[in-house]
């Protein structure tokens, strides 16, 4: 039976490359697993009067590791995306290569005054978390206000 090398070390010195071409912290980075979490990137659309909140959350247990809450006038989105292939032995073992960042993550948006809790809804599908929050736009037309004499 033979092994099966997904990847080996190529025989040029890659820590040297990658610190001559990144810099010094390059080298020691690039297979070490990230400790600060991450920013999922995220867009807001709007719908008549409907604001849409996508955040892209793939591979994260959004029943489990995900919170959409209203705090003091903001949509707080908070939660975590947990390292399956985390060992006991230590953190990536046999990894030569993470890409994906994991750990915790938090956006927040300012809301009208007049949106309540009511008025957000929330739902994840194909690792997108999408949070309609109704009447965002309602009432945000400009009002010109006469100037009197």
């Amino acid at each position: 039976m033979s092994n099966l090398a997904l990847w080996s070390r190529p025989a040029w010195d890659t820590d040297r490359w990658l610190r001559d071409f990144f810099g010094p912290a390059a080298s020691a980075d690039w297979y070490k697993p990230a400790t600060s979490g991450f920013n999922p990137a995220a867009e807001i659309v709007k719908d008549g009067d409907d604001a849409i909140v996508r955040v892209e959350l793939p591979g994260v247990d959004v029943e489990q590791d995900v919170n959409v809450e209203v705090d003091r006038g903001r949509l707080v989105i908070h939660g975590e995306r947990r390292d399956q292939y985390a060992h006991d032995e230590g953190e990536g073992v046999g990894r030569t290569l993470r890409e994906v960042r994991y750990g915790s993550f938090r956006r927040s948006f300012q809301l009208p005054a007049h949106v309540t809790g009511d008025a957000i809804t929330a739902s994840y599908d194909a690792g997108v978390l999408t949070v309609r929050v109704a009447g965002a736009y309602a009432g945000s037309q400009a009002q010109r206000i006469a100037i009197s004499k």
